[in-house]
């Protein structure tokens, strides 16, 4: 069977197993977000925590929420890798230095999973479970909450009211991520991958570092985290063996975001206004695919940087579903790709990671995108723009220009100023374009709250610590402030009645003109530095 059509085939299994699950899964999240009872797992929380399930918040209390535990998680994970020495299971490792515990608490806090450290050289497994996995499902469920947050921005008329933001955390957790996680573990485990609290294992007198692996792989995945327990991450044969497995893999990262167009459709009441942004995301996913895939396989070294279990095809695939979520698993050598191969996983989170985006981020990404879309209709046609009955004014579209603007911002100046320090010659492993393009895709990976990397610069002295860590910071938490505040914005209002003059947001016109903002955007923004770096190494 040739390498197309074997890819092909993959394609088509992983469509129609996405398929599948999009109608059940998003249901599903629709009906754990509407509300109903608590179950008694849920009220035990809430009465240790001190938490009233039953009160709803405004959209600063909510916001405030998502500060403060993320705050505490950062504390939390910062204090166990400082003190690793006297922790269980940490196999003679030390603690970890401050500047690296500072990137990794945000890093993981932030659902970036950035690592600037070797993880079975570095991590014991106690800070693995205790500290990152833990993490793994907190801060995608914090996604989850946002967007949902924001739906009922669209839902709600005349109200200040969004919510609970614990509630929405606590069934995020409980009610999707750890069910389906374990389910995917325990699959994952039949599939060959390891699960082990030993730190390693001889093979053929050689030891092989080992860890309780597909426990922190399914929700590496499926909560579109992608920091690997290993170094080698999904490119590993211990966290991904097969074909199979690289699949299931693939299938885990893509299917609540997918689902989540579903749960919005259920959620507003429209099913259609869910497939039209679906469709969008679809498209862009499928036109970057043909890209990577397109690149790498007519390149000069057209295996260089991956594995052979998976080839051209399952490398193309994963890495263009790896950037167009925020996951960052990796399981070939993105800084081995060609130019336009490489230059496509970039462009992937240029566009703002949202085909289909992280959990809750890329709903609420291209929702805010929406917004953008509606407001650029408006100015054309010379009336106020709405979308889902909702007016949008100046409020409204600042917020969502600040939501779009804070990753560019932070993104440009953080590579800006690293592309000029001296030292970062002598960080970067290829000079000229290649190193431009390994700079950028470093912030753009932060900045995004993706984490995968090029591995072409080595990013441990302090600047890059703390810069990189700035960047998942602002990049994490201006968008959701901002998505919060136009959340509130939006449920305040009362809901305006559909008239002849109001733009259809369920067909092929809107959905030509959300793709046209996404690109659009993101070609103002960041195409000078592209042509400087990707597409200048891809000419030459």
């Amino acid at each position: 069977m040739s390498p197309l059509v074997s890819g092909l085939i993959q394609v088509g299994i992983l469509v129609a197993v996405l398929a599948v699950a999009y109608r059940p899964l998003g249901d599903y999240m629709a009906r754990v977000f509407k509300g109903g009872k608590h179950s008694r797992l849920e009220l035990a929380i809430y009465r240790f925590a001190r938490i009233d399930p039953n009160a709803e918040q405004k959209w600063s209390t909510y916001a405030y929420g998502v500060l403060g535990f993320s705050f505490v998680g950062i504390v939390f994970l910062y204090a166990v890798q400082r003190i690793q020495s006297v922790l269980p299971f940490n196999f003679d490792r030390g603690n970890v230095p401050p500047g690296m515990a500072f990137n990794t608490a945000i890093s993981f806090v932030t659902n970036t999973n950035w690592q600037s450290y070797v993880p079975e050289a570095v991590m014991g497994h106690t800070v693995q479970m205790i500290g990152l996995t833990v993490q793994n499902f907190v801060s995608a469920a914090v996604g989850l909450a946002v967007a949902v947050a924001l739906i009922r921005g669209f839902v709600r008329h005349q109200t200040d009211r969004l919510g609970n933001f614990w509630v929405d955390l606590v069934r995020g957790t409980l009610r999707i991520l750890l069910p389906i996680a374990f389910v995917a573990a325990i699959v994952l485990i039949a599939l060959g991958v390891t699960m082990s609290l030993k730190s390693g294992v001889d093979v053929d007198g050689q030891t092989v570092a080992n860890a309780p692996v597909a426990a922190q792989e399914a929700i590496k995945e499926l909560g579109t985290n992608g920091g690997g327990i290993l170094n080698a991450n999904s490119a590993h044969p211990f966290e991904n063996p097969s074909e199979w497995s690289n699949l299931l893999e693939i299938f885990l990262l893509l299917v609540i975001p997918v689902a989540l167009t579903r749960t919005f459709g259920q959620l507003v009441g429209e099913k259609k206004q869910g497939y039209v942004l679906l469709s969008v995301m679809a498209g862009i996913w499928t036109a970057m695919l043909a890209v990577i895939w397109g690149a790498e396989a007519g390149g000069l070294r057209p295996l260089e940087g991956k594995e052979l279990r998976f080839g051209i095809p399952g490398s193309a695939l994963f890495a263009d579903s790896t950037t167009g979520t925020s996951t960052g698993a990796i399981n070939s050598l993105h800084d081995s790709y060609t130019g336009l191969g490489g230059g496509g996983t970039l462009l992937n989170m240029l566009f703002g990671e949202m085909t289909p985006g992280g959990v809750g981020t890329g709903i609420y990404s291209i929702l805010v995108m929406a917004i953008i879309a509606m407001f650029l209709a408006g100015l054309m046609v010379g009336r106020t723009p709405e979308y889902l009955g909702k007016k949008l004014g100046r409020r409204e579209v600042t917020a969502a220009a600040v939501t779009i603007l804070a990753m560019p911002t932070v993104l440009l100046i953080g590579a800006g100023i690293a592309a000029v320090l001296p030292g970062t010659q002598g960080a970067l492993n290829n000079p000229g374009e290649h190193g431009l393009s390994e700079i950028l895709y470093a912030y753009a990976s932060a900045s995004n709250n993706n984490g995968s990397a090029f591995a072409g610069i080595t990013v441990t002295n302090d600047w890059f610590q703390s810069s990189l860590g700035l960047c998942m910071l602002f990049g994490r938490f201006i968008p959701i402030i901002a998505v919060l505040s136009l959340a509130g914005s939006l449920a305040a209002q009362k809901k305006v009645p559909v008239t002849a003059g109001t733009l259809p947001t369920t067909g092929p016109l809107f959905a030509t003109l959300l793709t046209g903002a996404i690109v659009l955007v993101a070609a103002l923004t960041f195409v000078p530095a592209l042509a400087l770096g990707p597409i200048a190494e891809a000419l030459l």
